[in-house]
């Protein structure tokens, strides 16, 4: 069955985090973790369900913030370049992520397009990509009339398999796009190594990645230039919003240039005058900055938070049969956990499909998705493909070759057919919701028989 798309900006909105576990009323004798009363009925057929209390509403405002947007508001200086809030927000991002310099932009998907610009990827390049993400990366790809070129899944780390890259590489490859998706590093010693011994640039799409660590270093200061969103529904959330980071002034001051209508910036700005470069306006605005800046004071105690629960859920679910956590990439030291993410193997729950696990794991109060599908079979590749743009960058022989590809990924094909998603917010509660998730779980595969 072809799975329905899940866009990552259809996120859990719901009424503040009550008292927990006053409701958890199941135990399974081998796998349980309470005391309570056994419940033999799922409430998906008319039982009583393990948790009725909500969740956190996302994102939290802080009212300390009102009074700085108001302000800024008030002055009429909206503009990046007539304010400095933008620029107190970059200085401030960049120390937290561990680069030298951040570029605000007005969302990921406009980083993305900004750092694929700078970085040389051009009309008729290929750009190898994971299939694993959000359909931003595959756009930003396209915008640059490039083709992205997929090398398949690991399915234990629900990241780019590394030992898939080189097979993909051809003389028009010019980059590499890993994504951290759903905040758990790719595995970017092997990608860098691949990236430089066939002379390509590494470009990091950390959108869900804020604070995610690879050996000890913040995802999105490990390639060439790194990628951040800042969508509501994002750790760090202010609506819309994006940054580039990166190490390099030289790269830097040319995001800053692309994404600034093409005028020259920083040591550009002695050798030329005027609009020297191509470019458009990519900017964030400056309220927006005053919300990230307040957004960003919770992040790290999140953070922690997420990571504490994450690590919870693991130790409990992988005892569960057919659940199976996901696995750190080596060299990844903490993912953000903007998803946590399990694979469901339905022949340990009696061939139960997938989409009734989920039915029966929402009835018990628990949010759950699918995830992503299968979202180059949704006809934008066809689109693009029979574009007369494509057409004349590409041969048919290539296109014809790359439409063949594109039916040869059996191992995201599975992943899409056996993910299954818990909320960022749902990670931000406490031990004892992180119960409540463990033992609606025990409770549907224990009671599998009534859903067949």
């Amino acid at each position: 069955m072809k799975m329905k798309s899940f866009s990552r900006r259809k996120f859990i909105a719901s009424a503040s985090v009550g008292t927990a576990g006053a409701l958890l009323s199941y135990k399974v004798p081998v796998y349980g973790i309470s005391n309570k009363v056994p419940v033999s009925e799922l409430a998906l057929t008319g039982g009583k369900p393990v948790r009725t209390d909500d969740w956190l509403k996302w994102p939290v405002w802080d009212a300390e913030a009102e009074a700085p947007i108001l302000s800024v508001l008030r002055s009429g200086n909206w503009y990046r370049a007539r304010g400095t809030k933008v620029d107190e927000f970059e200085i401030a991002y960049a120390e937290l992520i561990g680069a030298r310099r951040a570029l605000a932009t007005a969302s990921g998907t406009t980083a993305l397009e900004t750092a694929l610009h700078v970085l040389g990827v051009d009309a008729g390049d290929e750009v190898i990509v994971s299939p694993y993400t959000f359909i931003a990366t595959y756009n930003a790809v396209f915008n640059q009339k490039a083709l992205p070129v997929f090398a398949d899944t690991d399915q234990e780390t629900f990241t780019i398999n590394p030992h898939k890259i080189e097979e993909k590489i051809t003389e028009r490859t010019t980059a590499i796009l890993p994504v951290h998706i759903l905040g758990l590093p790719a595995d970017m010693n092997r990608i860098n190594a691949i990236a430089k011994k066939n002379g390509l640039v590494v470009i990091e799409d950390a959108c869900q990645a804020w604070l995610a660590e690879y050996e000890g270093k913040k995802c999105g200061t490990l390639g060439d230039l790194g990628c951040f969103s800042f969508q509501n529904s994002k750790h760090i959330p202010s609506g819309e919003g994006g940054a580039v980071v990166g190490n390099d002034d030289e790269l830097m001051d040319l995001c800053h240039s692309y994404h600034n209508c093409g005028r020259a910036y920083g040591k550009n700005k002695s050798e030329f005058r005027g609009y020297p470069f191509r470019g458009g306006n990519k900017r964030m605005m400056e309220y927006q900055a005053v919300i990230l800046m307040s957004q960003m004071e919770r992040a790290k105690r999140d953070a922690d938070k997420r990571l504490e629960n994450a690590l919870y859920l693991n130790s409990k679910l992988k005892d569960i049969p057919g659940i199976i956590p996901y696995k750190l990439a080596d060299g990844a030291t903490r993912s953000a956990y903007h998803l946590y993410p399990f694979r469901y193997k339905k022949e340990h729950f009696d061939d139960l499909p997938r989409e009734k696990f989920l039915k029966a794991l929402s009835a018990e109060g628990i949010p759950c998705s699918g995830g992503y599908g299968p979202q180059y079979n949704d006809g934008l590749m066809e689109e693009a493909l029979n574009s007369k743009g494509y057409k004349r960058l590409f041969s048919k022989q290539r296109l014809d070759t790359y439409r063949e590809e594109l039916k040869n990924l059996p191992d995201n094909e599975q992943l899409c057919r056996e993910a299954v998603w818990f909320f960022q917010n749902m990670l931000l509660a406490e031990r004892q919701d992180m119960d409540d998730i463990v033992s609606s779980i025990q409770k549907v595969y224990e009671n599998r028989k009534q859903l067949l």
